[in-house]
């Protein structure tokens, strides 16, 4: 089969299409035709040597198409069925087969969902339900300021806050250019990030930027406020955090990895995840979706690593 690879760790130009050996699903597990597959700063973090993963390696966190096989075990899945899925456990998606498991999988049944867009589901948008439900413990009336609110995850942060009963719903963008997409996912106000300091106190704070944005972030946390870390865009390097400053103040700083929290528990990743397909087919969350082929990886990854993308990039593998 056809499929992305990275032979060696560097820029965007060592990505290669490749013939590779197409995967059988193991126990507990489905292969899947792949339609379409998102593209993340996660797999570029992969092909950086970032994250120590072996090589070659085919990257891919997500994925949309229709199920190929299912192996022994699994219940509640047929060939031939149009599905969303995580792919981040053990990566893979950016390939005409992928195999994942059965508890990362949501059916796309009856929901009206293309496969363009429920591809881009997956990471993102499950990541905002269990980020702000799950780790930040979202109460009704809270105030949250969402960081890189024109990204991919960002555009699923605001408005996955609104449906949780969030009250005011800010978020900071990078540059000018960034704010009307910012604030067509639904956000009250957005700010650009060196004028985050004067956008008042926050109840959550979500920072996938990292460097000076993490810093100024703990200082706009209001008493009893958290700020969830899950993400270094800027490259900037780690910033101390004061564990005497928590104390004194009583604010929470929470880390999440999609990845390790699909490893660790992938049926509530799953549970999240078919939530978030429900929400989309309801058109409650909204996915702004631009779509590559396959072969245009390398150029996917210079532009989410750029920063001058909004919404999500997907990839069109095959014709599942």
């Amino acid at each position: 089969m056809r499929a992305i690879t990275i032979p060696a760790f560097g820029d965007a130009d060592v990505l290669r299409l490749d013939e590779v050996e197409t995967p059988e699903p193991g126990p507990g597990q489905v292969s899947i035709a792949v339609s379409h597959a998102g593209a993340n700063f996660a797999e570029i973090l992969y092909r950086q040597g970032v994250v120590d993963v072996p090589l070659p390696f085919v990257p891919g966190i997500e994925v949309s198409g229709r199920v190929l096989a299912v192996g022994p075990g699994v219940e509640g899945l047929r060939p031939g069925q149009p599905v969303a899925a995580l792919t981040i456990v053990d990566s893979g998606g950016y390939a005409e087969v992928v195999t994942t498991a059965a508890e990362l999988v949501a059916p796309l049944d009856g929901t009206g969902l293309g496969l363009d867009v429920a591809a881009a589901l997956p990471s993102n948008s499950t990541t905002a339900f269990l980020v702000l439900d799950r780790v930040a413990r979202i109460e009704p009336g809270e105030s949250v300021l969402v960081h890189a609110a024109a990204g991919g995850v960002g555009s699923q942060l605001g408005q996955g806050a609104r449906l949780l009963g969030a009250g005011r719903v800010v978020g900071a963008v990078g540059s000018p250019a960034k704010i009307e997409a910012a604030r067509s996912f639904g956000y009250d106000e957005v700010v650009l990030r060196e004028q985050v300091a004067g956008a008042g106190t926050f109840d959550i704070v979500v920072d996938m930027v990292g460097g000076p944005a993490r810093r100024a972030s703990l200082d706009l946390l209001a008493p009893m406020g958290r700020m969830v870390v899950m993400g270094n865009a800027s490259g900037a390097a780690d910033v101390a955090l004061p564990a005497n400053e928590l104390w004194f103040t009583n604010k929470t700083v929470s880390g999440f990895n999609l990845a390790a929290f699909a490893a660790a528990f992938p049926a509530q990743a799953g549970l999240a995840l078919r939530r978030a397909v429900a929400a989309a087919g309801r058109g409650d969350l909204r996915v702004r979706t631009e779509t590559l082929r396959l072969e245009q990886a390398a150029q996917a990854h210079r532009r989410i690593e750029s920063g001058a993308t909004t919404g999500k990039l997907v990839l069109a593998v095959g014709a599942a």
